[in-house]
């Protein structure tokens, strides 16, 4: 923490977690921003008096790293760096009372939906009009779009609807009017992300309606890519599939996490499928959509996990071979289902699990891209690194997908879509040349 050159009445955003939180965080932005006050996302230079922190609470880890920022902003306030110091997010939305016990130097708590009221305590107005404008944190040529908020799943781990609520639907008129705006702002990939995607529009049209959302948001002049993160597997529409293959906007990719192989963990964690529904699912939508690449995650060690089940996982993941894959260790939250159940897998069995999954998957994935050689891809480039410039082909969603590297002697600017003809691969990485 820097202890010269602070600004004064300059606000710092601080954002932990996921996409959704990141967008809350832009949102928030925007409307400082029409309020005519100083405001910048993740300052560089650390010199603003004023901290929001935009925390997450969706695993211990996460939880541990947002207390660990709010202390250190904290400490800040304490030696009279920092003037004001305040939290937002899942974490203060679900443990503000226990916190602000703890961490009493915070100048106040919000929960997920309390943006109104922080906005009055920085003597800032809501500014409806402003409802649809986006001032990007990322590269002006990405924006993640959230189409609803909340979970109505009853899913035993997870405690996203404690700290986020039931499913809220945006009405498809919002949506269409943000993506237009954004495609006015150069903006050419939409990530349409939520808690579950596949529940949009059965709160608000009585049905599910994302292949309807898809259709309009894809007539958007200057979107070149729409992109789905987040697809619950039970009660998935099929017609996004047909969305999908008719409009060559969308990308032929669909983030589906399926948190496990086994059909016995599957009922245990409440999900509502078993590994044959699954299965079947998964070949259904690869023989409609035949180059989809599938990403998922899966969880390991969660209560009741036995050596037999992580086995049917591991079988799963081999016999499936998804294009894409992570795992999360399981973490332990109150008032979910699973805590009543004794978390009885212990630390290293839960990481030896992973690194097994890992392990097979990057496996999978070098010889899924070994089989890229050859060929050529549509390329969206992200950043410059190094002696490359590096992009993203429609099968890959930003920060935790493969990546394409181009040597940086073949120039291409950023934000640019350029085709690429592949050379060699690695197990995440392909590399090639400009066509």
């Amino acid at each position: 923490m820097k202890t010269k050159g602070i600004v004064k009445n300059k606000i710092n955003i601080v954002t932990l977690g996921c996409s959704k939180n990141l967008v809350d965080s832009e949102v928030l932005y925007t409307q400082l921003k029409g309020n005519g006050m100083k405001v910048e996302h993740e300052s560089k230079k650390d010199d603003a008096n004023i901290v929001i922190i935009n925390t997450c609470g969706f695993i211990d880890n996460a939880k541990q790293e947002s207390i660990d920022t709010i202390l250190r902003y904290v400490d800040a306030k304490d030696a009279g760096i920092v003037d004001k110091v305040y939290v937002t997010g899942c974490l203060s939305h679900r443990y503000k009372d226990e916190l602000s016990v703890e961490i009493p130097t915070v100048d106040a708590w919000f929960g997920t939906n309390e943006l109104p009221r922080m906005l009055k305590t920085l003597k800032a107005d809501y500014k409806h009009e402003l409802v649809g404008e986006r001032l990007l944190t990322t590269p002006a040529h990405y924006a993640y779009l959230k189409i609803a908020e909340g979970c109505d799943r009853p899913c035993s781990f997870c405690a996203i609807p404690l700290m986020r609520g039931g499913h809220v639907s945006r009405p498809m008129d919002e949506m269409v009017l943000q993506a237009q705006n954004l495609a006015k702002k150069g903006t050419k990939e939409l990530i349409l992300i939520a808690q579950d995607l596949t529940y949009y529009g059965l709160d608000i049209y009585k049905k599910r309606n994302l292949a309807e959302l898809l259709d309009k948001l894809s007539d958007v002049e200057g979107i070149d890519w729409i992109r789905l993160q987040y697809a619950y597997p039970s009660g998935f529409p099929m017609d996004i599939l047909d969305v999908m293959k008719n409009r060559s906007n969308v990308c032929n990719y669909l983030d589906m996490p399926l948190q496990h192989g086994s059909s016995e963990m599957l009922k245990i964690m409440r999900r509502g499928i078993d590994r044959p529904k699954t299965e079947a699912l998964i070949n259904t939508i690869r023989e409609k959509v035949p180059d989809i690449a599938i990403r998922t995650t899966l969880i390991a060690g969660h209560p009741g996990e036995t050596e037999e089940h992580f086995e049917e996982m591991y079988h799963f993941v081999e016999k499936m071979r998804f294009d894409r894959l992570g795992v999360f260790q399981y973490s332990h939250e109150d008032d979910t289902h699973s805590f009543t159940m004794p978390d009885d897998i212990p630390a290293e069995v839960k990481q030896e699990r992973t690194d097994i999954i890992m392990e097979l998957q990057q496996g999978i994935s070098a010889e899924l891209n070994q089989a890229k050689i050859g060929n050529t891809y549509k390329v969206l480039f992200d950043r410059k690194e190094g002696g490359y410039f590096i992009g993203r082909t429609e099968f890959d969603s930003p920060e935790v997908d493969n990546e394409v590297l181009v040597p940086a002697s073949q120039y291409v600017r950023m934000g640019d879509f350029a085709n690429v003809k592949i050379n060699n691969a690695e197990e995440f990485d392909l590399y090639g040349d400009l066509v």
